[in-house]
């Protein structure tokens, strides 16, 4: 289950993967569906997923130190990791900006994460698990700030967010090109395939990571403006 070499055998959409997405669904829906009755144990909700992003997040680096895999490839400069933290600190301090960047990294971007996976390692090795679980709750955490704190996203935030996003990048860019690294993956698509493959090459390449930036941004948002349309109604 820990091994470095062994169960590297992960394929897409194998039973595992598929149980897993329909899990994670699920739970999802489930989270939507009984939002009311949820409400009492609000809090409950919130410190699970708060321990979650935290154990999982450092269990991923205690079991690359523990097996000498640790690398400063491995810092937690990915955007997962930058959800994470966003999360945690909204989990401990309301912030209205800081949540409309996780809204938007880390709702669609962490679900897509999980239909092409960034791993090797098949179920049940603590890589996939840890993988699973990680993408579940970031997406599942904004899920819950929206459902049981009542955040909400202005149509303005498309763009700020999007600038805001482009701002982190510039020094991550550089920090790839002093480190050897890829962070964000804006030095080159992942090693396993995932859809960054598809992205081409060169200056192409980020070319399609800013166009593909823009309309995830855009998708995301439809059912948050939905959401504000509805309740607008509701209202008058």
């Amino acid at each position: 289950m820990f091994s470095v070499t062994g169960m590297q055998t992960f394929t897409f959409f194998s039973m595992p993967h598929i149980l897993t997405l329909i899990l994670f669904v699920l739970t999802f829906f489930l989270f939507v569906y009984y939002r009311r009755g949820l409400k009492s144990y609000q809090n409950l909700i919130k410190w699970t997923l708060f321990t979650i992003l935290i154990v999982c997040e450092v269990s991923f680096h205690l079991w690359l130190i523990l097996t000498n895999q640790w690398e400063v490839a491995d810092l937690p400069l990915q955007l997962c990791s930058l959800s994470t933290f966003l999360s945690l600190f909204l989990f401990l301090k309301p912030n209205q900006k800081v949540f409309n960047l996780l809204f938007f990294i880390g709702l669609l971007p962490a679900i897509l994460s999980m239909v092409t996976p960034d791993i090797v390692y098949q179920f049940p090795h603590f890589r996939f698990l840890k993988y699973f679980l990680h993408h579940s709750a970031i997406p599942l955490a904004v899920l819950y700030f929206i459902l049981f704190e009542g955040y909400r996203v202005p149509r303005k935030a498309v763009i700020s967010s999007y600038l805001t996003l482009n701002v982190i990048a510039v020094p991550i860019f550089f920090l790839n090109r002093f480190l050897d690294t890829n962070f964000f993956f804006l030095a080159s698509p992942s090693e396993t395939e995932t859809l960054l493959s598809f992205f081409g090459s060169g200056i192409m390449y980020y070319i399609s990571l800013e166009i593909a930036a823009i309309i995830v941004f855009m998708i995301t948002y439809i059912p948050m403006g939905i959401l504000l349309k509805r309740e607008k109604g509701t209202a008058n």
